[in-house]
């Protein structure tokens, strides 16, 4: 059954489910500023995880964040009761929504969350999805990856809420930081005697999925080789990350500044966007980097092709093997030949070649 587009135009409190990490959420953002343009003054609220409210709450189209950790996706703590579950549901009831999008890669299933919106009586609910949801969804858009082809997460999610006729010009990611975090990152560049004139970067090397880190020892070559060629590198990380990025600077000779675990959020989106390039691996910051317009040269494991950065510059670098696409957070092969074999040199040629036209204009 599909409800007529005219049913979510005249919604005005809508409900947008994305339950994973960072990036996917940023991925998701043009979809809901379309959502957001959908109606003059509509209200939208995203149900996120923790790791995924933390960026949400720096994205202007969003109104409230509220977080939930659902038991059936893998990044959930075990629990031994359902009464988080029965709070949500009356939580989301409380709010009266009048429908509710939910966002899920292709190998997620709808179902779930379909069903907690069901139970909140949120009376529009539209996902896509592979098998009949019969009345879970009232707005049923039918999956077809990764059989009929696979689509950018960006292109997936504005195909979803086009369905119901929400579409916008401005298909880029979002983000925002405050000027408390634009301030506080000048002063800290400042205490570095950061001279901003000349070519910098900043380099993140940390990952959640082991899968998709570049070995610390060519992170190292490459930091050696862009200072010499005068670059000043700036390393950020969580805390956990500090003893990665220390190693990498003592392999490298000791170069470069780390700021790992001094940055909340908005501090490293206030540092991406001031910076003149990132060099990263296909995690978090490559995507606020997209969305702040901060060129990106991406150390992409071949994990799975949908997450590119998207409309930005950027140079997508990685090694073709035959157990691409495999979709592990684990090496499955045990040899990360798709980073491994991406050599230091490629790296440092993609980071100088994003850099020129920077470094030019700052000249003239």
């Amino acid at each position: 059954m599909t409800v007529l587009a005219g049913d979510w135009a005249s919604a005005r409190n809508v409900l947008a489910v994305r339950l994973d990490t960072l990036g996917d959420v940023l991925m998701t953002t043009p979809a809901l500023r379309a959502l957001k343009e959908g109606h003059p003054g509509r209200r939208l609220t995203l149900l996120t995880s923790p790791p995924g409210a933390a960026v949400a709450r720096l994205v202007p189209e969003i109104d409230e964040v509220l977080v939930y950790e659902a038991p059936w996706l893998k990044a959930t703590a075990p629990r031994l009761s359902s009464a988080p579950d029965f709070e949500m549901v009356r939580l989301l009831r409380e709010r009266q929504f009048d429908a509710a999008a939910i966002f899920t890669v292709y190998s997620q299933n709808p179902l779930p969350s379909a069903m907690l919106c069901f139970l909140a009586d949120i009376p529009l609910r539209l996902a896509h999805c592979r098998e009949n949801p019969y009345q879970l969804l009232t707005d049923w858009v039918r999956e077809t990856e990764p059989e009929g082809g696979i689509r950018h997460e960006v292109q997936r999610q504005l195909d979803l809420v086009a369905a119901v006729g929400a579409t916008t010009r401005d298909e880029r990611l979002s983000l925002s930081f405050p000027m408390e975090a634009a301030e506080r990152v000048a002063g800290l560049l400042a205490s570095l005697r950061l001279n901003r004139s000349r070519p910098w970067a900043v380099v993140h090397p940390g990952a959640t999925a082991s899968s998709r880190r570049y070995p610390p020892e060519y992170f190292a070559e490459v930091a050696r080789l862009l200072t010499d060629q005068g670059l000043t590198l700036l390393f950020t990380g969580s805390g956990g990350e500090r003893d990665l990025i220390e190693d990498i600077r003592a392999m490298a000779g000791g170069v470069g500044h780390s700021l790992a675990g001094q940055l909340d959020l908005a501090e490293l989106a206030a540092l991406i966007s001031a910076s003149p390039l990132l060099i990263s691996n296909n995690t978090g910051p490559a995507h606020m980097a997209a969305a702040l317009g901060t060129p990106v040269v991406d150390l992409y494991a071949l994990t799975n092709p949908q997450h590119t950065p998207w409309q930005v510059s950027s140079r997508v670098l990685s090694h073709d093997v035959p157990c691409r696409w495999c979709y592990r957070s684990v090496c499955p092969e045990g040899h990360h030949l798709c980073l491994r074999g991406v050599r230091p040199e490629e790296v440092v040629a993609a980071a100088l070649e994003l850099l020129s036209p920077i470094a030019l204009e700052r000249t003239t």
